[in-house]
């Protein structure tokens, strides 16, 4: 079968066996997981089944232990007695008891899962847990009985799929100013009117699944139904959304399946007493630089276990989709460290974990099955073809992927080389060549590249003057500088890097310094774990003026729908450090010269016509110097380089050109 992917990418033509084994896989499993299943949705409700659940007498409770010799629940409402409510086992592994009257608990009460295994008990905390608790005197963590699954009075429907998304990534805990964890009800309250003001329509949350250790970034998952407890119960994420919803916003959870936490106890590994439950065994089930649990994604029960997770976070929370973080580790059975992926037969060797390419395929098929409206993304640095087209056509399924390469691009330019040597060729090359009829997401900077050891793009154009200089009194070339190439690389990538546009809160108008969460090398502070909200509120501070581009930029961009339409380079000029391209009636004109102003330089069109300013970063009231004259109309004209016209174009400058619509005048009827 010529699957579609061949066409669109002809470098292919000798993996086309690769592509057709992708695919067949695919539908074996999906054959396998689904016999006597009507569909994947059918399938994905193992949440409905597993944990605990009300009856009319009190409580079931089931689990799935296969290596489990004994199974026991116990709780507070047991006085924490190990064996007093032995559970019985069913086929395949499956334990399950029934706690009614006097021996059943209450919503609110603790419980834990026993396993008994060679002579020993083993304390647990239920796979399906929907809420986990960490004791403050002994630290053990355990679950708590909330009834996620009951009616919840949503006032709002999920608004419609963004044509483009505009994502604003937004870590809950570290929202907010003090130095603690913000929660949920926080975040609606004061973080997300700032979102609906600057014009994104994506609300991308991380951290979410609960993990042992805030540290991670919500990266380590212990317990991947429950919801963080640090920022609040699951009613107020249940409240989040439904504002977000209610703002015209979707909201994707950043979700983690392509490792686990290993700690023992509160998550998942060892379980039941074994170590190939959920995991590989051996090497194989261990993550070497993360230090984690790596799934075992040909098994029928963790694949149910995983793709009910999608659906729970769907049904019960209405996430309008995923971003997928950690893919590149999933395809691949060196999880691609140190790869370069120099070749397309990395793709393909017998070094892909086709288990893990068949489940991402049966989770994207899931999610759109549930939500066709739905989005997915894909994290995925190696480039993998077929990331974002559908099965059907030999790919993988995935909506988007981000553009990992645009931040590394930056880091080396800031890091390597002065203003004056970057190549605007390459600048243009890097950030429009990807795959054909594939979407990526494009993006700046995201949480990865504020984390401590690393530094925004802001903290590295100015470092230690922002501690000084950022006052509007202050005339630092320094902050001058990096206000500029902050706006300007901001508006680059967002019209160029992608058909999506990702930005990490607080980055949008130059949020100091690193994330450093709390941990014993900082004495557990939480002083580089805030967002500073005040810096950008703060009149006297330049801060502002950042925000206010962000703002400008993205309703720009939403407004003449640019990321949907072909760009074309107009004019390259290395020397110059100019780079001009269109996107429908848009030209954009940039200026990377460090001193270098051109009075009448030439702007290529496609189309003779009008011309006016739309947006320029020069504007005063972004931090610059006001040196664009917005209201004067430009007429094209023959020019040495073909049709356009000439104007006065800023050093370290982007301006913005639209094509006026030409104005017509209805003549009168006899009538009137």
């Amino acid at each position: 079968m010529a699957y579609k992917i061949l066409k669109y990418d002809p470098y292919l033509a000798p993996y086309e066996k690769d592509i057709d084994f992708r695919v067949a896989q695919y539908e074996k499993k999906k054959a396998e997981i689904l016999a006597g299943q009507v569909s994947l949705s059918a399938f994905a409700s193992a949440y409905e089944y597993f944990g605990f659940h009300k009856t009319a007498g009190g409580f079931v409770y089931r689990e799935w232990a296969p290596g489990a010799e004994r199974m026991f629940v116990t709780g507070d409402f047991a006085d924490w007695e190990l064996t007093r409510y032995e559970m019985t086992r069913l086929a395949d592994g499956v334990y399950e008891i029934a706690l009614e009257g006097d021996d059943a608990p209450c919503f609110g009460q603790y419980v834990q899962a026993v396993v008994y295994k060679n002579g020993e008990y083993l304390r647990r905390v239920p796979a399906y847990a929907t809420r986990v608790v960490q004791d403050k005197d002994t630290f053990l963590w355990c679950a708590q009985l909330e009834d996620t699954l009951a009616d919840y009075p949503w006032q709002a429907n999920p608004p419609r799929m963004p044509e483009t998304p505009f994502i604003y990534e937004c870590h809950i805990g570290m929202a907010q100013e003090e130095g603690r964890v913000a929660s949920y009800d926080e975040f609606r309250e004061t973080v997300l009117p700032r979102v609906v003001a600057l014009g994104y329509n994506t609300l991308q949350i991380m951290a979410v699944m609960e993990h042992p250790y805030y540290g991670s970034f919500g990266y380590q998952v212990s317990n991947f139904y429950a919801v963080s407890s640090r920022y609040g119960d699951s009613d107020a994420l249940k409240r989040l959304i439904d504002a977000a919803h209610q703002n015209g916003l979707y909201v994707l959870l950043d979700v983690v399946h392509s490792h686990a936490v290993k700690n023992v106890g509160e998550g998942l590994n060892l379980f039941d007493g074994t170590e190939e439950q959920y995991f590989h065994r051996g090497a194989r089930g261990h993550h070497p630089a993360w230090d984690t649990k790596l799934f075992d994604y040909g098994k029928k029960e963790v694949i149910r276990f995983l793709l009910s997770n999608l659906k729970y976070y769907m049904t019960v929370f209405r996430f309008d989709g995923f971003r997928f973080d950690g893919v590149t580790s999933m395809l691949y059975h060196d999880h691609a460290l140190g790869a370069a992926f120099t070749h397309y037969g990395m793709y393909f060797s017998p070094n892909t974990d086709q288990d893990a390419v068949s489940y991402l395929m049966l989770a994207n098929e899931l999610i759109h099955e549930l939500n066709p409206r739905a989005i997915t993304v894909a994290e995925d640095m190696s480039g993998m073809p077929g990331m974002c087209l559908l099965p059907k056509e030999g790919g993988i399924g995935f909506d988007y992927r981000l553009a990992m390469g645009v931040p590394d691009l930056y880091i080396k330019l800031l890091k390597e080389y002065r203003d004056e040597d970057w190549d605007m060729g390459m600048l243009w090359y890097e950030l429009t060549n990807r795959r054909a009829m594939e979407k990526s997401i494009g993006y700046t900077e995201s949480h990865d590249q504020a984390l401590v050891g690393d530094k925004t793009i802001m903290f590295r154009l100015c470092d230690a003057a922002m501690y000084t200089d950022m006052n509007k009194a202050s005339d630092s070339p320094v902050i001058h500088r990096g206000m500029a190439l902050h706006k300007m690389l901001r508006l680059l990538t967002a019209s160029l890097a992608g058909e999506g546009y990702l930005t990490f809160m607080g980055n949008e108008f130059g949020h100091p310094e690193w994330i450093d969460f709390p941990r014993e090398g900082n004495g557990w502070s939480y002083h580089y774990c805030r967002r500073q909200w005040s810096l950008a509120d703060n009149g006297l501070l330049r801060y502002g003026a950042l925000r206010e581009f962000d703002a400008a930029m993205v309703a720009l961009l939403k407004k003449y729908k640019v990321l949907l339409k072909e760009k074309e380079q107009l004019w390259c000029h290395n020397q110059d450090k100019t780079l001009i391209y269109s996107a429908g009636d848009l030209v954009f004109a940039f200026n990377f010269h460090p001193n270098k102003s051109f009075e009448r330089y030439p702007i290529p069109v496609k189309r003779k016509g009008r011309y006016q300013v739309e947006l320029t970063s020069d504007d005063e009231c972004f931090g610059g110097d006001g040196r664009v004259d917005k209201k004067y109309v430009y007429e094209t004209s023959r020019i040495f380089c073909g049709e356009g016209f000439t104007c006065y174009l800023p050093s370290r400058s982007v301006v913005v050109f639209r094509k006026k619509k030409l104005r017509t005048v209805k003549k009168k009827t006899e009538d009137g």
